[in-house]
């Protein structure tokens, strides 16, 4: 199967992307491996005319806002985020209409549709600089109540929360992170900021999954605790196969992250399956607020 995805890619002229979080497989057979946006910023800057993005939906999406003439290809249509359903262009603009026009930052973690009406997208690792980029002093953060709570900690200015999170991220418990540093002692715990607050709190450093990874590289110490998803272990280990990871917990597992195959991926190649293409009259608007953000981290 392997052999035969090479062979497609090249008829296809094809680049294949995977998430940190996808199993160690697809990571291995990807041509890049990364955090959602980061993976789509590099697509857009290559030749291929087709992208196969080994993710969930949201991520596709993302891709097609950027690379409109490429084809994007998602192997399993229905992978999807728990995160990004709880939230809907409708119920957004219902919020709105309560509390006034205010600016909207967006996770990326979310539908194309939603960005569309959103002022500007964040990620992760530039939530800090996006919120502060904004000169009203009220801004409404959708969907992720634990960044929008992380990034309140933060910041002077008043953040409206939506009721969304990560079912898996939001799960970790302070006892399950006690109960491993108290295993390991000698390791650095890092929390991702989608964790709730009492979690982020008891952590040596808060960071998004790219920023874990140049974090274990260049830290000093060899023992680490890592609160994200547990698919971030194999890129961790292989990045810095000197040093020891230990998952804060393997409940932190996202089923969504794992439903994509070899086969998938191989199926998907020769019946050019499972594109995913944003509307124009949707794709537009969303790529104002993606582009904010993108032109901001530049």
């Amino acid at each position: 199967m392997k052999d035969r995805i090479k062979v497609l890619k090249k008829e296809r002229n094809a680049i294949i992307l995977a998430h940190n979080y996808e199993p160690p497989e697809i990571q291995d057979i990807a041509d890049l491996c990364g955090d959602s946006l980061e993976l789509s910023i590099k697509a857009a800057d290559t030749d291929a005319d087709v992208i196969v993005f080994c993710g969930v939906h949201f991520m596709a999406e993302t891709a097609s806002i950027l690379s409109p003439d490429k084809k994007v290809l998602l192997p399993v249509k229905d992978a999807g985020c728990p995160m990004a359903d709880m939230i809907t262009p409708e119920k957004l603009k219902t919020r709105l209409a309560e509390l006034g026009d205010l600016p909207v930052v967006t996770y990326v973690n979310s539908s194309a549709a939603v960005k569309a009406i959103s002022t500007i997208c964040c990620t992760s690792a530039n939530v800090l600089s996006v919120v502060n980029s904004i000169s009203a002093p009220e801004i409404l953060m959708t969907p992720d109540r634990n960044l929008a709570m992380y990034a309140a900690s933060k910041t002077n200015k008043k953040i409206h929360l939506w009721e969304g999170y990560c079912p898996f991220h939001n799960a970790l418990t302070v006892q399950e992170v006690e109960n491993v540093k108290k295993a390991y002692p000698e390791a650095e715990f890092i929390a991702h900021p989608e964790c709730p607050p009492e979690i982020v709190a008891m952590a040596d450093a808060v960071l998004s999954t790219s920023g874990m990874l140049r974090y274990a590289a260049s830290s000093k110490n060899r023992e680490f605790i890592i609160g994200t998803e547990v698919g971030l272990l194999y890129p961790l280990k292989k990045t810095c196969p000197d040093k020891i990871f230990y998952p804060a917990s393997l409940r932190m597992e996202c089923p969504e992250m794992k439903k994509i195959k070899i086969e998938d991926i191989l199926v998907s190649l020769e019946n050019m399956s499972g594109e995913v293409k944003v509307p124009e009259e949707i794709r537009i608007p969303a790529l104002r607020s993606v582009q904010a953000m993108v032109d901001l981290s530049k």
